[in-house]
């Protein structure tokens, strides 16, 4: 699981607390040099692993997104581990904009793929994907989430392939998972125009940042 600067924590967090129960303590965190990195909102997260270190042949190579997607989207240690890892993982997943950052790396070229929702129609296509709006979207063996919160979907539709549906329920009932959330305003469509404008105006420098990224890297379309 790739750490680094400006991720958003929860993006990480709650696929690692669903996978670790069947990871057999193989599940790495990883950051361009071991040691504290910090999310987007100041939270620290502690990479074991280096790129160096980490291990060559991975079955799960993931990675999540946050504020600091544009910068990864562009830099080129990060795309070229990615590259090199995913060559050999059996599963390429990600969280939230973590897709744009795997595909600037090249690896969506093709695949449906989804993303959060404030970037996934205007930018999933500028790096060879095809956009598609569904909370988890599984191709081949590349698994892209929608925003943040889909990672626990995400965590359990992974695990149900890996482990089967009957750990992945036993999953979902220990972490109590039962969305029952006080506002229908998880989507544009739910939240309405107003709320809609007031989040992407939040939301508009990774917006703009991301788009910027992807003209940069120049991947052909699917």
């Amino acid at each position: 699981m790739l750490l680094y600067p400006g991720m958003t924590a929860l993006d990480l967090v709650g696929p690692q607390a669903l996978l670790a129960g069947i990871a057999a303590g193989g599940l790495h965190l990883v950051a361009r040099t071991a040691g504290p990195v910090t999310s987007d909102t100041g939270l620290a997260l502690v990479a074991g692993d280096s790129f160096e270190t980490c291990p060559r042949d991975l079955d799960v190579l993931f990675v999540p997104g946050g504020d600091g997607t544009p910068a990864q989207m562009r830099d080129p240690d990060t795309l070229a581990f990615l590259r090199d890892r995913a060559a050999r993982a059996g599963w390429i997943t990600s969280v939230c904009t973590g897709s744009l950052i795997l595909g600037a790396a090249g690896l969506l070229r093709g695949y449906r793929a989804t993303s959060h929702w404030c970037v996934r129609d205007r930018v999933l296509p500028r790096l060879g994907a095809i956009p598609v709006d569904e909370r988890v979207v599984f191709d081949g063996n590349r698994v892209t989430a929608a925003g943040i919160s889909a990672g626990l979907d995400f965590a359990l539709a992974l695990s149900a392939r890996l482990a089967g549906s009957e750990a992945a329920r036993t999953s979902q009932l220990v972490a109590e998972y039962a969305p029952a959330p006080p506002f229908a305003a998880g989507t544009p469509g739910m939240a309405g125009p107003a709320i809609t404008a007031r989040a992407r105006a939040i939301l508009g420098p990774l917006i703009d940042g991301a788009d910027a990224a992807a003209a940069e890297a120049k991947i052909t379309g699917p």
